[in-house]
């Protein structure tokens, strides 16, 4: 039976309320499980206006049954009861997606004779009670302009009211109020809203993971444009703007952005069942099905270029509108001041151009950048849209390369890069860039595609915060500074392919250095750089930098001590690069270790052994003066010391001042330091219960951990973890060192599953030592069961080096060779692959 139907024979029934919502919640719960077959048939903005017109209908046949049962037979003409629902927001635009909120305005006239307040309570209450998410505002229509001005965010959604249903002669006396809104401080306004979008576009950059709504070149920028025009022109469509503020070409790109953004955005709300807004890897497989995409990756390109379609357009139109408008003209004289040339300004370290200007040629654009003094600059949209509409032939002029050689060879070009890929010209001043254009990386690891990943790692560059780093990187020459940059730009460019993309960009690299004239030995070392990018970072993290093989293997393809250099700073602008503070004191610590290694290789000819490297070590420390204030049984304890790999990881100074709390340590000791992540010293004589240790605090992340037998039966651990913990979780930490001292308490171990294959037992590592290796996938409380096992085995373990991401562990473990270790390496397998833990 029809929905109408029923409801009259419930009202005719003197049915309840209840009956009602009861029946309009099964209609709608009907209709919503039909929104997955809609969006097959119509998708973008069509499937939007479909769903909001359903609404529409659903909150109409509401208003007159809530009439119905306030009249009963006597019931008015809808036109003479002064009640008017306006959808607002999204809704009031016809783009409401399917689990957002449903914002309406129930606007009134105070007419004695109607009891509107019980008419609109009753509205609510039956939309309420059916399941619709609602958002209202109640408002009499003489009230609507003072409440505008109480809240911009009640301004603007006030700006973008329809009318669904109720009276027309109240709809028309709330429009005149609306109109009124809508030129109401206009200037004030329009500052405000493109203020507010500054601050959301910082706090939601375009990412691996975009915002479709909030993010940079989202929906909501789509929207800030309405809103302008419709406050400056009152148009009621921005397409009614064609010709008048941009071309048919312009608007029809625009419109093919905005319809993805409006697909996916559907898609990942029916993907949820709930509102959700931004684009994660893992429902990327699911919106790439419904939206008709071959693949992941795919998909993911155009929806990151469909959001810089959006923000350029929006960025270049909205300024071209509010100019005029909010022009301040005390600023002509001070702008006339700061003339480049004839349309270009730079105030307070923004470039400037006039709309006005016609489009300059690439090379002029180009040498006004190299003309400017050599610092950070910001840029007006009426710049951008000269360098966004600009004519760039192909292949480019060598006026064109000598002007990007100078832009290279510049202390920030950083702003410049970001100039380029905001303006579309990336990948035409760079043909290397034609294959990584918005090209995402589905890796775990990076948080930006390919071309501004690029762009952040020349940023981190310019911008160095160690020192030891800017040091370094101000002792190359003008020429090494500029082939460096080069290749931190350029070292990811070989993406995109299915061969070894180190290898694609180390050809890319030469081809674009022969473009501007970079002598050989450094196209050389250009070439060593990027095909050997990812080298450092992968030995620091995943090998031990403490083995003599390990390093001359590492050096045997860096080259030179001056590759070795250029290496270290290039690798730590690309961990930078990636975005997500994945560069952090632990990473550091390790790139600067394989590098200090590295470099007593790369400087000395001969063959450094570890007893040479050791003494010479010793040599240093001796020279200490705080070593020498020590007594000569204490100086002898330190040089006795049997751990080589003590001396080699860490420095004098710290080897003199853990022997030292050495030396104080009764029966145990520990120091907790929680500044960026949180890592545990322990001095201990009493025997210390390492399994329970790390079985409890298994929910924090192990980062690398020390194991140090030094003097007087003193053995020195250090954890460091990748989290931190709160200041009051620090007494409770305590607790649990304290606790680990018992060696009778014991932890429920989780349940870890290794098989054969995930383990190495390498008896030849040396003489005297042996190394395990753990290669599997990560597993909470993986690490306390694996020292468990080494505890239940007695295996005494000098180090530990540990890396983890966020689905693999490469663990090693070094040991001494005792107990016959190396003849029963079959019973530390079985130990370490039981199933019953």
């Amino acid at each position: 039976m029809d929905i109408k139907l029923q409801i009259e024979d419930i009202i005719e029934k003197n049915g309840s309320d209840f009956e009602i919502s009861k029946l309009f919640k099964v209609y709608i719960n009907e209709y919503k499980s039909s929104l997955g077959d809609l969006f097959e048939k119509s998708q973008g903005k069509d499937f939007l206006v479909k769903h909001t017109r359903k609404l529409d209908s659903v909150i109409d046949l509401m208003y007159k049954t809530v009439l119905r049962r306030v009249f009963g037979n006597y019931l008015p003409m809808r036109s003479s009861i002064p009640v008017v629902v306006v959808a607002l927001g999204s809704y009031g635009r016809e783009q409401l997606c399917v689990h957002s909120d449903i914002d309406i305005l129930i606007a009134y006239e105070n007419v004695d004779g109607f009891n509107t307040h019980l008419i609109m309570e009753k509205l609510f209450y039956l939309a309420l009670d059916s399941g619709l998410k609602l958002g209202h505002r109640v408002h009499e229509v003489t009230d609507l302009f003072k409440a505008s001005n109480e809240d911009i965010t009640i301004k603007t959604s006030l700006m973008e009211s329809r009318f669904i249903t109720g009276s027309p002669f109240t709809w028309h006396a709330t429009q005149r109020e609306l109109n009124r809104i809508r030129f109401y401080q206009q200037k004030e306004f329009i500052l405000s809203k493109i203020e507010e979008a500054q601050i959301r576009r910082k706090k939601y950059p375009t990412s691996m993971q975009p915002n479709i709504k909030e993010g940079v070149g989202g929906l909501r920028d789509s929207q800030l444009i309405f809103w302008i025009a419709q406050c400056i022109y009152g148009v009621t469509s921005l397409k009614d703007l064609t010709q008048k503020l941009f071309s048919e070409e312009e608007y029809k790109e625009y419109r093919i952005a905005l319809e993805l953004l409006y697909r996916v955005r559907s898609a990942l709300h029916l993907i949820r069942g709930k509102q959700e807004d931004k684009l994660l890897l893992e429902f990327m497989p699911q919106v790439t099905q419904m939206l008709g995409f071959k693949d992941s990756r795919k998909m993911a390109t155009q929806v990151l270029q469909a959001q810089w379609r959006i923000n350029n357009f929006t960025q270049i139109f909205i300024k071209k509108m509010v100019q005029p408008f909010i022009a301040d003209m005390s600023y002509v004289k001070e702008f006339r001041r700061n003339r480049i040339q004839k349309g270009i300004y730079l105030l307070d370290g923004r470039l400037f151009a006039s709309f006005k200007l016609k489009i300059l040629t690439i090379d002029t654009l180009l040498h006004i950048l190299t003309s400017l003094p050599d610092k950070k600059y910001k840029f007006d949209a009426g710049f951008l849209n000269q360098f966004t509409y600009t004519k760039i032939k192909h292949p480019l002029s060598q006026t064109t390369y000598v002007h990007i050689k100078k832009l290279f060879a510049r202390k920030h070009m950083a702003c410049f890069l970001k100039l380029f890929y905001d303006a579309g010209i990336l990948h035409h001043l760079f043909s290397n860039f034609k294959k990584v254009l918005h090209l995402p990386q589905f890796d775990g690891y990076h948080h930006y595609p390919v071309d501004i990943h690029s762009i952040k790692c020349v940023e981190a560059l310019e911008n160095i915060k160690e020192e030891y780093i800017q040091n370094l990187y101000d002792s190359f020459s003008d020429d090494e500074k500029l082939v460096l940059k080069i290749v931190v730009f350029s070292h990811d460019t070989g993406k995109g392919r299915k061969q070894d993309h180190s290898e694609i960009g180390a050809k890319l690299v030469v081809q674009f250095c022969k473009h501007i004239n970079i002598k050989s030995e450094l196209v050389a070392r250009a070439v060593t750089l990027v095909r050997h990018h990812v080298l450092m970072s992968g030995v620091a993290f995943k090998e031990n930098i403490h083995n003599e093989k390990t390093l001359y293997k590492f050096m045997s393809h860096v080259g030179d001590t001056k590759n070795l250099q250029l290496l270290y700073v290039l690798t730590y602008a690309d961990i930078n690069g990636v975005g997500g503070n994945v560069y952090n004191s632990f990473n550091s610590k390790l790139i600067y270790a394989l590098y200090r290694a590295s470099l007593d290789i790369s400087e000395n000819n001969d063959r450094i052994t570890d007893a040479k490297k050791r003494l010479s070590i010793e040599k240093r420390v001796k020279n200490k003066t705080e070593f020498k204030e020590l007594s000569s049984i204490m100086r002898k304890k330190i040089l006795h010391i049997e751990s080589n790999l003590f001396f080699f990881k860490h420095s004098p100074s710290d080897i003199i001042a853990i022997a030292i709390r050495a030396k104080e340590t009764r029966d145990y000791t520990f120091k907790i330091k929680t500044e960026k992540s949180l890592s545990i010293e322990i001095f201990r004589k009493n025997p210390l219960n390492i399994g329970y240790l790390l079985g409890t605090l298994s929910y924090l992340d192990v980062a690398s951990m020390e194991i140090f037998t030094l003097f007087d039966d003193v053995k020195y651990f250090k954890i460091e973890f990748m989290q931190t913990i709160d200041a009051d979780e620090v007494i409770e930490l305590e607790h649990i060192i304290h606790n680990a001292f018992d060696m009778t308490r014991t932890h429920t171990l989780h349940p870890i599953t290794l098989t054969n294959e995930c383990i190495n037992i390498d008896c030849e590592h040396s003489l005297t030592h042996a190394e395990i290796t753990v290669h599997t996938s990560n597993q909470r409380g993986l690490l306390a069961f694996i020292m468990h096992c080494f505890e239940e085995l007695q295996i005494n373990i000098i180090t530990a080096k540990i890396h983890s991401s966020k689905h693999k562990v490469r663990d090693s473990f070094l040991m001494e060779k005792q107990n016959n270790m190396c003849d029963n390496t079959d019973e530390i397998y079985k130990l370490l692959t039981a199933k019953e833990q």
